[in-house]
């Protein structure tokens, strides 16, 4: 889907299967790529760097996205750690990085300034259990009806969203505090360090893969600026990291109804964002690491890290694109490099905020740059002519829908665009190939699936006033899916009824004849009947046909 970056590529190091390995094989559908990963020297040196790499990433991401929310930076680090570290460590997809994201900080804003960051960790906590909940009902696996050309606009969406929250990073604070744009000599010293992070990022893999190129720029970079004194922008500019190790505290709200009003609306909200985010990059991740599966699973580790991250003074979070892309294109591909960027980005508050407030944003908005540039799903711009006009415009408009509101709206715009279009497609479909039998009756032998799009159609094909007395409707080359098919049956036997003419059903499924009223006698049994299952309830007690799961 995503174009390669100049990154960093994988090595594998192959053993020999063992029982226990092919077991786990298919047991562990997180593990299922990674059996065949030994942990030789080589190998944790890639995964502790590319680790490095993304928590000096994370660092502005998550100071900027608590700004974004209206709450200390420290709240927007610790829910980085705490949310990073759980995922990592027990999420569906190893190579996944997650923390403070602006998706939900947009949110939070409102919440913080009506009600204050108290109601906002009690949010964080029963967000926290909602996706719990989810996952235990292994929900996750609806993931699976976002189709490709949502996943398409998502990518890209989401690449404009990364590329236009960097360029908060050329602004710098102006009279009465207001954020002017940088000019001048900054301005131009700025893009021209970002520009010589992105052609060292390029050009690093060409030399030696022993250093993740993203991590190599950054030092470069960080190097030539502290050394010559070049005065731009720099991660201390944004705010101090400096701080302890967090403490358990529960949320100081009142427990009464009252409290759960304000908050519950906010955490289903934030709870259904974070779990479209962190299922869709789990997917992104997943095809670029040939994995499958995880989803329920990834469900319950976000819940369990934002649960934990709320009686921590975190602001909560879900998985991060960005940060993901970078982890992978630098060589990680297990559990260790997820839990060793969190542990960094501890380390970084606890012992080496000086250290780390001293690197240029220039070369992480260009390592941010490089990562916008992997994601943007560029072969979609080729395609869009080629491919059916409906998947190009449910591509554009989770595109601009992601840019303008939020990505759980538009991955549920796209999803509901692309669901109506099937149904629209299917319904035109059905028709019917008729012909008279020997015995001299008309046989409507019905094309094309039967449900509540096609129903009026269905009904259109018929003609009870000039019909013959014996009518067949066979069933055979198709397939009665929900209730409004079985309706419309039942409506067409009454027609024929009332004109006192002879209708015989054929081939329908056992499921239809038991769920079939007044037509239900009108079914003529025949061993090549076929055998699925219709969407519908059946009420035992009053025979009756009620609505579709």
């Amino acid at each position: 889907m995503a174009a390669n970056l100049p990154f960093q590529t994988e090595r594998k190091s192959v053993v020999k299967p063992t029982l226990a390995a092919f077991a786990e094989r298919f047991t562990r559908p997180d593990m299922r790529r990674f059996s065949d990963i030994a942990f030789t020297p080589t190998r944790i040196k890639t995964e502790l760097l590319s680790g490095l790499t993304v928590a000096l990433a994370l660092v502005p991401e998550a100071v900027a996205f608590a700004f974004v929310a209206g709450v200390h930076p420290l709240v927007g680090l610790y829910a980085a750690f705490i949310v990073g570290l759980i995922t990592a460590a027990f999420g569906g997809r190893p190579g996944m990085i997650s923390g403070a994201t602006g998706a939900l900080a947009v949110v939070m804003v409102a919440l913080v300034a009506e009600h204050g960051v108290q109601y906002l960790f009690a949010t964080v906590v029963l967000m926290g259990i909602l996706q719990i909940l989810f996952g235990m009902f292994r929900l996750g696996k609806l993931i699976r009806l976002v189709p490709h050309p949502v996943m398409l606009g998502f990518v890209n969406g989401l690449a404009i969203v990364i590329f236009a929250a960097q360029l908060s990073q050329f602004q710098v604070e102006g009279a009465e505090g207001a954020k002017v744009w940088m000019s001048g000599t900054t301005l131009y010293m700025m893009l021209a360090l970002v520009a010589v992070t992105m052609a060292i990022i390029w050009a690093m893999p060409k030399i030696t893969t022993a250093i993740p190129a993203p991590l190599a720029a950054i030092g470069i970079v960080a190097a030539i600026v502290i050394l010559f004194g070049i005065d731009v922008p720099r991660v201390g500019d944004l705010a101090s990291i400096e701080g302890s190790l967090p403490e358990f505290a529960i949320p100081t709200v009142p427990l009464d109804l009252e409290t759960l009003r304000i908050i519950l609306p906010y955490a289903l909200i934030l709870a259904a964002i974070g779990l479209i985010e962190s299922l869709l990059t789990l997917n992104l991740v997943g095809e670029i690491t040939e994995q499958r599966g995880g989803a329920s699973k990834e469900c319950v580790a976000q819940g369990v890290a934002n649960t934990v991250t709320g009686f921590f003074g975190g602001m909560g979070g879900c998985a991060m694109i960005g940060q993901s892309m970078i982890n992978v294109k630098s060589g990680g591909r297990t559990r260790l490099s997820g839990i060793s960027a969190a542990l960094f980005l501890l380390a970084f508050i606890l012992f080496a905020s000086g250290l780390i407030e001293q690197i240029p944003l220039a070369a992480l908005v260009g390592v941010m740059f490089m990562v916008v540039i992997g994601t943007f799903a560029w072969q979609s711009l080729v395609i869009l002519r080629r491919i059916p006009l409906t998947d190009a415009f449910v591509i554009l408009l989770v595109t601009v829908v992601t840019v303008m509101t939020d990505l759980a709206i538009a991955v549920i715009v796209g999803v509901i665009v692309s669901a109506l279009a099937y149904a629209w497609n299917n319904a035109s479909r059905i028709y019917a190939k008729v012909y008279t039998s020997p015995e001299g009756a008309k046989v409507y032998q019905i094309q094309g699936p039967l449900f509540f799009g096609s129903a009026s159609g269905f009904a259109e094909l018929f003609d009870p006033k000039t019909d013959p007395d014996t009518v067949v409707v066979d069933f055979m080359s198709s397939r009665v899916v929900d209730q409004s098919a079985l309706q419309a049956i039942e409506d067409l036997a009454q027609k024929y009824e009332a004109k006192g003419k002879t209708l015989q059903l054929r081939h329908l499924s056992r499921d239809c004849h038991r769920l079939l009223n007044r037509a239900g006698q009108l079914v003529i049994d025949s061993d090549d009947d076929p055998d699925y299952g219709v969407v519908v309830d059946y009420s035992v007690q009053t025979g009756r046909l009620s609505g579709g799961h």
